[in-house]
């Protein structure tokens, strides 16, 4: 009786295989170079991986692994996620420069004003623009930090304050516009900001405020200078997947990955990055630094001409890669002034 039980028990184990009862469970590692503890790990990453493992009734485990803990540098977090060094990759598009030219429609100087419709508008360009030049990997999310602004050993009043300053710039793009406006740009992953201006190999940077405690950047410069109305800049990030690692799971668990990412999650993310720009600033005041802000007239008079013509490089530069730039500008333009606009979600 016991061995016909147990026969019994093995061939109904087969069948709830062969079903697929018995699913299948899988291990991602997502990988990212800012330490564990900074907002977008804390707030962004960990609550996507946590809402996905929930959401799978725990058959997939998201390892995480910051401050590239799986090795290499910043730069080819792209390149793992195409090879499978790491199965999901969070990073910034401009770490490779010219790589990816139509996210670089959202990094142009003033062109941004609000994250989340910046973010909206980002995730609808691709998905409707730019799936070509991502075609090697599987994007979960796109989205844009708050409004940019400069950080300084020196206060920035005007553009002319900026010669002979060296100034970090995180992507092509905002190193034409640090040049423009008369810095001496130095392009240089965020991990290395701060030895960089504690050495003075640089004498400013520009982030976003809500990375600056995590890279204690009020501690190493004195002064701050933002922008009313549209954004000196904003940078493009992507958090993309191995194809092939995506390909190879059961339908029901890439619905999971699905549910959990695209337009809300984009949205999502970019208004968290600029939710936690209040806080970093008042770290900042709070030090005893200055913040100089620049108002919308000062910025069209004073800066808006030096920068201007990046637009007409830049459409140049799209045209000879056989895109059209000005209707990218114009579409990021309608987007987030319209149905992006005011975009909010609850994720």
């Amino acid at each position: 009786m016991t061995v016909i039980k147990s026969l019994l028990g093995g061939a109904a184990l087969s069948a709830l295989c062969a079903s697929g009862v018995m699913a299948q469970e899988v291990t991602l590692r997502l990988h990212q170079f800012l330490p564990a503890q900074a907002n977008v790990p804390k707030l962004i990453l960990d609550v996507w991986a946590d809402k996905v493992e929930a959401a799978s009734d725990g058959r997939i485990t998201i390892e995480r692994y910051p401050a590239m803990a799986l090795g290499g540098a910043p730069p080819e977090l792209y390149d793992q996620a195409v090879d499978g060094v790491a199965d999901i990759v969070w990073t910034v598009v401009g770490y490779t420069p010219g790589r990816f030219p139509s996210v670089e429609v959202f990094e142009l100087p003033f062109m941004m004003e609000d994250a989340r419709a910046a973010s909206c508008a980002y995730w609808k360009i691709f998905e409707t623009d730019m799936r070509d030049e991502f075609a090697d990997t599987h994007v979960l999310g796109t989205w844009v930090h708050g409004p940019g602004l400069l950080h300084t050993a020196d206060p920035v009043e005007s553009p002319a304050d900026l010669e002979g300053m060296k100034i970090r710039g995180g992507s092509r793009m905002v190193n034409q516009l640090l040049e423009k406006i008369g810095a001496t740009p130095v392009g240089m992953p965020v991990p290395s900001i701060p030895e960089s201006l504690s050495k003075g190999v640089i004498d400013g940077a520009t982030v976003p405020w809500e990375v600056t405690p995590a890279l204690k950047v009020p501690e190493l410069v004195e002064f701050h200078t933002e922008f009313e109305g549209p954004a000196l800049y904003t940078l493009g990030f992507l958090m993309t997947m191995n194809q092939d690692a995506y390909d190879a799971l059961p339908a029901d668990l890439q619905q999971v990955l699905d549910d959990n990412s695209g337009l809300d999650f984009s949205i999502y993310a970019g208004g968290v990055m600029q939710d936690e720009d209040g806080p970093a600033r008042e770290i900042a005041i709070e030090m005893g630094n200055e913040v100089i802000t620049i108002g919308a007239e000062a910025a069209e008079a004073e800066w808006m001409p030096l920068v201007r013509p990046i637009y007409d490089e830049w459409v140049a530069d799209m045209s000879e890669r056989g895109k059209d730039g000005q209707a990218l500008i114009d579409k990021a333009r309608a987007l987030m002034s319209g149905e992006c606009k005011g975009a909010t979600v609850t994720f």
